[in-house]
């Protein structure tokens, strides 16, 4: 499975999607900063899933139609930075995404996720992380999930990283920084925080109108998390 995450630069770069998809055969796109008034239903063969709507720059997900039929939608408020109450730039800053493996006959949850900006407290980010990560669980308990997108965290990763296993799952980095707008805080600041999968790698690609880089998270189910939901899901329907 391949997915993009992408942080649009208030929308600039969204004249960029169809090639990325393309160049890369992307099965799910995470968005952020996307104006979701003015997104397509459909980019290269992905439906949109869902977008948020009740933000001025938003998450959007889409999926690969013909692999994945969509089950089940999540948005999600998070806790608010004081730029947040003065701006409004984003109300919904989590966006997750049950989908059914059509081939494979096993559930996957993706989610687009939008940390507070630089001018909030590392605390308040980790507490937006861990808030939505618990969320993703209500889609799916035990299904695998990927939450890609903006975490807004250039320094102190490996405090992140371990608060982030402490909810049981892992955090991937790219294999170089997504951030190079400004020269003192250019870094890695999208990442992929994953459970149930196995990561094969998480690639920065090249930069475009937006001050971020897209990533591409390849993974796959781990074969022991995807047979104990199939054995759950059997039990259930017995039931």
């Amino acid at each position: 499975m391949k997915v993009i995450s992408y942080n649009l630069r208030k929308h600039r770069a969204a004249g960029e999607l169809i090639h990325l998809v393309e160049r890369y055969g992307a099965d799910a796109l995470c968005l952020q900063e996307a104006d979701t008034t003015d997104i397509p239903d459909e980019i290269a063969g992905l439906r949109l899933a869902e977008s948020t709507q009740r933000n001025r720059l938003g998450l959007a997900v889409y999926y690969r139609e013909n692999t994945f039929r969509a089950v089940d939608v999540r948005a999600l408020a998070l806790k608010k930075s004081l730029h947040d109450r003065v701006l409004k730039p984003a109300e919904e800053r989590m966006l997750g995404v049950r989908l059914h493996d059509i081939d494979e006959n096993h559930d996957v949850i993706i989610a687009s996720f939008h940390a507070a900006p630089l001018t909030a407290l590392n605390s308040l980010r980790r507490h937006q992380i861990r808030t939505a990560l618990a969320e993703l669980q209500e889609l799916g308990e035990g299904v695998p999930a990927i939450m890609v997108g903006d975490y807004n965290y250039p320094v102190f990763k490996e405090r992140l990283g371990q608060h982030v296993r402490d909810q049981g799952y892992e955090l991937n980095l790219s294999d170089s920084r997504t951030y190079t707008r400004y020269r003192f805080f250019r870094g890695h600041y999208d990442f992929a925080t994953s459970v149930g999968f196995e990561i094969d790698r998480v690639r920065t690609l090249p930069q475009g109108l937006s001050d971020h880089l897209p990533i591409l998270v390849t993974a796959r189910p781990a074969a022991g998390v995807r047979r104990t939901v199939e054995v759950a899901e059997v039990e259930s329907g017995a039931a």
